[in-house]
């Protein structure tokens, strides 16, 4: 929503406003780029330009929809599903993102799980088998042992003395 009010001020038309990714019906001037860079910017966001940090960002857009914003198990792994997404060798995408990042894709996904792990526990809606099924883990044991060696506590522990989550998800 804010990118689109910042779009809409500037003057400039969208065809679609998606998580991490505007399309613009046509190429926009210098000048109203450095319009919407500062925009941009005044509302806490950026406008990336690099291939490399657009591709980044898609790979984090795709894990972070995947797993806090889809209840779909996927059918194929993990790698395979951001293959296709992107059209790119896996290999090619991990190394870049390694390399910019400075973690690996695997540790980006298992970070996001484990948040939203943390956010399944305080609803306190399903038990910890349900949230091991729901997060695609091959066991409550699985689950377990990710989440103590991520938090160094246990589900338990984190269930009784847990803390509300404060840390932005785009910022993990």
């Amino acid at each position: 929503m804010a990118v689109m009010q910042e779009l809409k001020k500037i003057g400039l038309n969208y065809i679609t406003v998606d998580l991490g990714v505007v399309t613009l019906p046509e190429d926009i001037t210098k000048e109203q780029k450095n319009q919407l860079k500062q925009a941009l910017h005044s509302s806490g966001l950026e406008l990336i330009e690099d291939k490399k940090d657009i591709l980044v960002e898609q790979i984090k857009t795709a894990v972070i929809e995947s797993i806090h914003y889809s209840d779909t198990q996927l059918k194929v792994p993990f790698s395979a599903y951001l293959s296709n997404k992107l059209n790119l060798n896996y290999t090619y995408l991990s190394n870049m993102f390694t390399e910019s990042e400075g973690i690996t894709i695997a540790h980006f996904i298992i970070t996001h799980k484990i948040e939203r792990v943390k956010e399944l526990i305080q609803y306190d809606e399903l038990t910890f088998s349900e949230i091991a099924y729901k997060m695609h883990y091959s066991s409550i044991a699985h689950l377990s042992n990710q989440f103590k060696k991520m938090t160094g506590i246990t589900l338990s522990f984190y269930k009784t003395h847990g803390q509300r989550r404060e840390i932005n998800i785009e910022n993990l």
